[in-house]
């Protein structure tokens, strides 16, 4: 049997019924992309070790010789845990008789440099959205003072939002998916220490009261009463910055920024890493300690005035 006749196999009767639709849909992609061109016609009994180490290392992480361009580590390491995953299933399966992808050696993660807006380009964002007519833009300043992934912002509903205690419940997120065609689908939060009620502040409160009663969706956020796909509403964002001549960032940067703001006001990492859903604070202080340079360097300056 040749690799890419398991692989569909696999990923219908095996890897569907198992994870999550985003990352079974990511699976396909990665398996259409660069498994099944690399690897698709070598027969499952010839998989060796070996075999799979010169695809890891020549193909993905090296590129092909008309881009010179490899895949991001995080990228080889998913393709690795598909290979693994996939093969071992056969030798379960019994399909081969041998399992040799736990041999693979993994690239070491770099931890990326945290991207955030500095407090002037945050403001110019807000005054923008605020003076513009589109009511789909507040999503972008909720994002900012809830810290709120993408998804996450596009599958809260009006129910999601308890004006009473002034919370904002996270129990579901949303992703594009290419199912018969382009669709929205929605699903379980990204982990369960995800799901989580945050407080809002009451000035933001104030303005979602406003857009309810404007509101013609379910969706908090929408367009014409229309649920937002996730990459028109990334275009979205990438147009305005480029509008207000701000250097580009990705829509992530919005919840990076909410976490360097709330440290920079003095908020416990604590409470941040239950806002943001992370299992635990180790998490979020590893991730956010050099965004604080100007923060530190302005308590040293302030430990200085002591100097006589």
């Amino acid at each position: 049997m040749l690799y890419k006749e398991w692989l569909n196999f696999w990923l219908e009767n095996y890897a569907k019924s198992a994870v999550k639709m985003q990352t079974y849909d990511r699976y396909k992609r990665i398996c259409s992309l660069h498994i099944i061109p690399g690897l698709g016609n070598v027969d499952l009994h010839n998989l060796s070790a070996m075999e799979l180490q010169m695809f890891i290392t020549n193909q993905l992480e090296r590129g092909n010789l008309l881009t010179g361009k490899g895949l991001s580590a995080s990228c080889v390491n998913l393709t690795i845990s598909v290979l693994q995953s996939s093969l071992k299933t056969a030798y379960l399966a019994g399909v081969t008789p041998l399992y040799e992808a736990d041999k693979i050696r993994r690239p070491k993660l770099k931890e990326k440099r945290v991207e955030c807006f500095t407090l002037s380009e945050q403001k110019k964002l807000e005054n923008h959205i605020f003076a513009s007519p589109k009511d789909k833009l507040f999503g972008i300043v909720l994002c900012l003072y809830s810290g709120i992934r993408l998804g996450e912002l596009l599958a809260l509903t009006w129910n999601d939002i308890d004006f009473r205690s002034g919370t904002l419940s996270v129990s579901k997120t949303c992703f594009d998916a290419n199912i018969d065609g382009r669709c929205r689908l929605t699903n379980e939060p990204k982990t369960t220490h995800s799901k989580r009620i945050i407080p809002l502040p009451k000035r933001i409160l104030a303005i979602l009261k406003e857009h309810k009663k404007r509101s013609k969706s379910e969706y908090v956020v929408s367009d014409n009463g229309k649920p937002i796909y996730l990459r028109s509403y990334q275009r979205t964002f990438e147009l305005l910055l480029k509008k207000l001549n701000i250097p580009h960032k990705g829509f992530h940067a919005l919840r990076h920024t909410f976490a360097t703001r709330a440290l920079e006001c003095g908020m416990d990492v604590k409470t941040l890493a239950d806002i943001l859903g992370h299992k635990n604070p180790q998490i979020t202080l590893n991730r956010y300690v050099h965004s604080l340079m100007d923060h530190k360097r302005m308590m040293m300056n302030k430990l200085g005035k002591l100097l006589q």
